[in-house]
């Protein structure tokens, strides 16, 4: 058994509290505070400069904060009725919709798929996105 002071690893005790806790648990303790510590010296030498894909989740937590649930709601009815406005096309211009905008398919690409020419499927994407936003004008 070890006796460690938990005002060590946790910052709301403002003082000493002495714990024995076996050994195994106590090391692992450790670990963490000092992977902690060399993060947050991390952080302050380098001034927080890392790139969203550096696997070091600082600039992460600042893009993707938590949304209030009132923005959550927000979302879920926004994104609801564009299923709605894509469910009320034709299928063949939400199906191209679909492809060209959400999976990222390029127009050239769609067209050789479909055996149609790039002018033809670009009206065909442009009429489909008009009548979408007709639809969403009476949400």
């Amino acid at each position: 058994m070890m006796r460690i002071n938990l005002k060590d690893f946790y910052p709301w005790y403002t003082h000493d509290e002495y714990v024995e806790v076996p050994d195994e648990i106590a090391e692992e303790m450790l670990i963490c505070k000092r992977h902690e510590e060399s993060s947050e010296r991390r952080i302050r030498r380098y001034k927080a400069q890392y790139s969203l894909d550096a696997d070091d989740g600082i600039e992460m937590r600042v893009a993707f904060a938590a949304k209030s649930p009132h923005e959550v709601l927000e979302f879920k009815e926004m994104f609801c009725n564009l299923c709605r406005a894509l469910n009320a096309l034709p299928e063949i211009q939400s199906r191209r919709i679909e492809a060209h905008y959400i999976i990222g398919v390029s127009i050239r690409e769609l067209a050789r798929m479909e055996g149609i020419g790039e002018r033809n499927l670009r009206k065909s994407i442009r009429y489909g996105l008009r009548a979408m936003g007709k639809f969403l004008k009476k949400f």
